[in-house]
């Protein structure tokens, strides 16, 4: 017979010596955080860059130095939001957006937009769309020799790219849009409410700094969940001190949460303007390069990505695109995460989750290499 006592007896000490042993580990880890952030590895991936405009870099990856193939005539071209870098899509090895494309047999071009000067203060969202995005298109066409790229678009790349789609739809075999905001006029995410004109005077801030600075988009973001961000970030840090994974990957989080850059001043008063308080994209109004854009112009295969958490981008604000462009060909996937988990959560990059699905869905579209 078991004794009750005796068990309740050995599963307390059995807690008490595990706990001992993370004690001991917190203690040996907390002594030596800074050298998790000084030498923490990002950008896993091998790449090079292979064009340059202004502070702009094109990186392309090179898949066959991990043993992967490209099986697919259409490249790929990644287009990250002007806010942060883009390595946030290559930051671990395991979590990476990247890998997961190259792994599938896709070429994957990467576009960086540096970081701005006060010179760059009046580029506005068609220098971007019509002329940035437009001559590395060009060039990943030509140097691939393919007529057409694929295009995956995150966040207010997402909401570029789907510029870039409707002004240019011969080139754009297939669109991939994360977490892009494209109706405005949802209210679920504070970024609706906190631009609201009533609250937020965009003129001044810009003519007052000329570039949107880095430090207030970070405080902004970091401020939407003030509890998370300033507090149990830190209380899960201390509890977790003795598990080397977990340390690993929050301190290349923390690199790239860290590494803010600002967003030049005429685009960040367009976008917001335009955009945030006039919803011009979906009313039809927008215009680029004299060019109104319509929507309706899309008409290649369209993925729409959306994480059910997001506090940035609601996913109602990327979904609400399903019944306003011209593809016949639309799909969606979710997943149970934050803006950023979508990107780089174990559970979006697992076997048969989020990102396999989205590489095949690709594949499924793209055109073999002859």
């Amino acid at each position: 017979m078991t004794n009750p006592m005796f068990d309740a007896f050995l599963t307390l000490q059995r807690e008490a010596q595990t706990e001992y042993f993370r004690n001991w580990g917190r203690w040996m880890n907390g002594a030596t955080l800074g050298r998790y952030f000084r030498d923490v590895d990002v950008e896993r991936t091998p790449h090079e860059v292979v064009y340059e405009e202004d502070s702009l870099r094109l990186l392309r990856y090179n898949g066959r130095a991990l043993g992967y193939t490209v099986d697919y005539a259409e490249p790929l071209l990644v287009c990250f939001a002007l806010v942060n870098r883009p390595y946030i899509l290559d930051l671990q090895s395991d979590r990476s957006v990247v890998s997961q494309f190259l792994k599938r047999g896709h070429d994957v071009y990467l576009i960086d937009w540096g970081v701005p000067t006060a010179a760059d203060r009046t580029l506005r969202i068609k220098d971007y769309v019509c002329g940035f995005m437009k001559n590395v298109g060009d060039y990943v066409c030509q140097s691939t020799g393919s007529a057409q790229l694929n295009l995956l678009g995150y966040c207010m790349g997402g909401t570029m790219s789907t510029m870039y789609t409707a002004l240019y739809p011969e080139q754009v075999r297939n669109l991939i849009l994360m977490a892009a905001p494209i109706d405005f006029d949802h209210k679920e995410g504070l970024l609706n409410l906190w631009t609201d004109p009533e609250y937020f005077d965009v003129d001044s801030l810009v003519d007052t700094y000329g570039n949107c600075p880095g430090a207030f988009l970070q405080n902004a973001f970091q401020m939407m969940k003030p509890v998370r961000n300033y507090v149990q970030k830190y209380r899960d840090l201390y509890e977790r001190l003795y598990d080397e994974d977990f340390l690993q990957n929050f301190f290349a989080m923390e690199r790239w949460a860290n590494d803010n850059i600002p967003v030049p001043g005429e685009t960040f008063r367009e976008f917001v303007k335009s955009l945030y308080q006039g919803n011009q994209l979906v009313k039809g109004e927008f215009v680029l390069n004299g060019k109104r854009i319509s929507l309706k112009d899309i008409k290649c295969p369209l993925l729409l990505l959306t994480a059910d958490a997001d506090h940035l981008v609601p996913p109602l604000s990327t979904m609400a695109l399903k019944k306003e462009v011209g593809s016949s060909d639309v799909r969606s996937l979710s997943i149970d995460a934050g803006h950023i988990g979508l990107a780089v959560s174990r559970k979006a990059h697992k076997d048969g989750g989020l990102w396999p699905r989205t590489a095949m869905w690709l594949a499924d579209r793209s055109s073999a290499k002859r």
